[in-house]
C-alpha cells in the first residue's frame, strides 16, 4: 500500500516528493489592477503564501479566471494579462526555488458572477438562462461596497461562443505554462461553468452542446482537455469533478454515477494525469459559510471509475490528520490525499503530518480579508522543525 509521505510520479514526467496535495483555496489577497484589463493581480505577498508551503507534494493553486467573463468574486485572479502573468512568475519562482511543484487551477464560473465586478457591467454567462436561485458571490451592491451579492441571471452562451469559450481555456493554459506553471486543473466541478454544462437538469440546451445525451453535455468539458492537453502535454493537466455536489444550486444530478463513469474513462483517454474528486459542498451559504459533508465516493464505484482511468485520484475535502489520510490511501482507490484548510494555519504541513506535532487553527474571519499578512503568511513554522528547514 501507498504511504502518505512516499513519492508519486504523476503521469510520466512530474515527480511528487509525498502524497500530500495542498488544494485550490481562494484567499482574496490580490491587488488590485486596472479594470477591466488586468483584473486581480497576483504580488509578492501571494508567492510568500505559497513558497511557504512548498514542502507539499503538489500545490494547486487558487481557482484563476480564464477571462475577465468568468471574474466571479472579487478578489480573486486571472490568467489572461501581461500584469496577471507578472504576478503569477512571481508564484512560480518562489515555489521552485523551495523545491516545490506547483499546479494552476483554470476555471469560469458561469452564472456565479455579479454584473457589478464584469466588464461594462454585463451579464453573466451560462449554459441556459436560468439563474443560481439562493446563491451569492462577493461583488459590489448598490452602494459600492464589496459583500455577498446574488448570482444574477445569466445570459445563455451560444453555440459559436461555447466554442469559442475552448480557446479561451487553451490560451490560460498557454499563459499558466509560459510562467512557469508545472501544469494545470481543469474546474469541472462545484456549479462553475463546465459542471453547468454537465448536469442533465441545468442543461436544457438542444445544441451541440446540449443536454439530450451524454456525449453532448460532456462535450464542452472534452474539448477543453483535448485543447489543453495540447498546449501542456499529456500528464500535465487534471480535472476537477464533484459528482455528487450540489453546491452554488445545482439541481442533483439523477445520472451521476454513469456521467462519473464516463467522464473516468474518456478523460483517461485524453492523457489525464489526474482526477481531483471533492467531497460534496453543503448546498446552502457562500464562500464563507460553505461545509463539507463527511462523505466519500462510494467504495464499489470509484473501484470502477479506477478501472477505466489510468491516470491518478486526488481525495479532498475533510481530512485533517495523518490516520484518516493514510487510511484512504490504504484502500488501493486513491493516490493522493488534500489537506485544505489544514493547509491555511500549518504551512509546514506536511512536516506535521509526518513528525507528528500538532496542528494550528486559524481564525476563520481571516479567510477572505484585505487585511495583508493578517491569517495569511504570519503563521510559523512547528519549532522543532525550524532548525531543520529554512522558512521560506
Amino acid at each position: 500500500m501507498a504511504n502518505l509521505f512516499e513519492t508519486q510520479l504523476l503521469g510520466v514526467t512530474v515527480p511528487l516528493k509525498n502524497r500530500i496535495v495542498m488544494p485550490p483555496m481562494t484567499r482574496t489577497r490580490t491587488s488590485e489592477g486596472d479594470f477591466p484589463t488586468d483584473g486581480d493581480l497576483p504580488n509578492e505577498l501571494v508567492a510568500t503564501y505559497y513558497g511557504q508551503r512548498a514542502s507539499a507534494g503538489l500545490i494547486i493553486a487558487e481557482a484563476t479566471d480564464v477571462d475577465q467573463s468568468g471574474h466571479g468574486y472579487a478578489r480573486t485572479p486571472g490568467i489572461h494579462s501581461e500584469a496577471q502573468m507578472q504576478g503569477w512568475r512571481l508564484v512560480t519562482d518562489k515555489v521552485h526555488r523551495q523545491g516545490g511543484t506547483i499546479f494552476l487551477q483554470l476555471w469560469h464560473v458561469g452564472r456565479m458572477a455579479h454584473s457589478s465586478i464584469l466588464p461594462n457591467r454585463q451579464a453573466p454567462v451560462g449554459v441556459t438562462g436560468q439563474r443560481a436561485e439562493g446563491s451569492s458571490v462577493f461583488a459590489h451592491g448598490p452602494d459600492g461596497r464589496l459583500g455577498y451579492m446574488p448570482a444574477e441571471t445569466p445570459r445563455p452562451l451560444s453555440t459559436d461562443e461555447v466554442s469559442a469559450m475552448v480557446g479561451t481555456f487553451a490560451k490560460a493554459a498557454a499563459n499558466a505554462r509560459k510562467v512557469g506553471f508545472d501544469g494545470v486543473e481543469i474546474h469541472a466541478a462545484n456549479g462553475y461553468l463546465i459542471d453547468q454544462f454537465m448536469n442533465s437538469v441545468l442543461n436544457t440546451r438542444t445544441d451541440r452542446y446540449g443536454g439530450g445525451s451524454m456525449e453532448n453535455r460532456t462535450r464542452f468539458l472534452m474539448e477543453v482537455v483535448d485543447a489543453v492537453v495540447a498546449e501542456f502535454g499529456p500528464g500535465r493537466v487534471g480535472v476537477r469533478l464533484s459528482p455528487f455536489g450540489k453546491y452554488n444550486s445545482m439541481p442533483p444530478e439523477p445520472l451521476a454515477e454513469e456521467t462519473f463513469l464516463y467522464l473516468a474513462e474518456h478523460l483517461g483517454r485524453r492523457g489525464v494525469a489526474y482526477i481531483h474528486l471533492l467531497y460534496e459542498l453543503m448546498p446552502e451559504g457562500n464562500m464563507e459559510t460553505a461545509e463539507f459533508k463527511p462523505r466519500h465516493l462510494d467504495h464499489v464505484l470509484l473501484a470502477k471509475a479506477r478501472a477505466v482511468f489510468p491516470g491518478a485520484f486526488i481525495w479532498c475535502g475533510g481530512f485533517n490528520d495523518r490516520k484518516r489520510a493514510q487510511a484512504s490511501l490504504d484502500t488501493g482507490l486513491v493516490d493522493l490525499i488534500a489537506f485544505g484548510r489544514p493547509y491555511i494555519a500549518n504551512p509546514d504541513l506536511a512536516d506535521r503530518l509526518k513528525y507528528g506535532w500538532p496542528l494550528a487553527v486559524a481564525d476563520r474571519s481571516t479567510y477572505y480579508t484585505r487585511r495583508g499578512e493578517l491569517g495569511y503568511t504570519d503563521f510559523p513554522i512547528y519549532p522543532i522543525g525550524r532548525a531543520a528547514r529554512p522558512a521560506a
